[in-house]
């Protein structure tokens, strides 16, 4: 079955996500950090096509293929520095938000590695990859 093409159907749309993009680039949060941060949230929404964009990514930017292959059991991953996890806590909390929320701790946790700004984008970043992750969904044919 084909389905709609929202970049073709809806261009402003795609520009507006796009504006996203281009706010979180100038973000103060690393390349790194960002990458495995839509990585992570692609693989518990297993969009496919985001996965796969963004392992080349991670890759191409030089993310150890180590820390890219531990993404799926973080928690329990030692490659991670403690930033990093609390960046995959939230991350995998507000990913998943219908089933607990975001909580407290998990919020605390973050707030002790980041600056109030950079909670905001990294919050802004988890939002934006969970849109482009439905986005994908709803265009790939199953």
């Amino acid at each position: 079955m084909s389905r709609l093409n929202i970049q073709k159907v809806q261009p402003d749309a795609y520009q507006a996500m796009f504006g996203l993009e281009n706010y979180l680039a100038d973000s103060s949060l690393t390349a790194d950090l960002q990458e495995l941060i839509r990585l992570r949230a692609s693989l518990i929404n297993r969009c496919h096509f985001c996965i796969n964009m963004h392992t080349t990514a991670a890759q191409k930017i030089g993310i150890d293929k180590d820390k890219i292959e531990a993404l799926n059991n973080w928690k329990n991953s030692t490659v991670f520095s403690n930033r990093e996890h609390a960046a995959f806590a939230i991350t995998d909390m507000l990913t998943n938000v219908a089933v607990q929320g975001l909580p407290d701790e998990v919020y605390a946790a973050a707030e002790m590695e980041f600056t109030e700004t950079e909670l905001a984008q990294l919050i802004m970043l988890i939002a934006t990859i969970n849109a482009w992750n439905r986005l994908g969904i709803s265009m790939a044919a199953s």
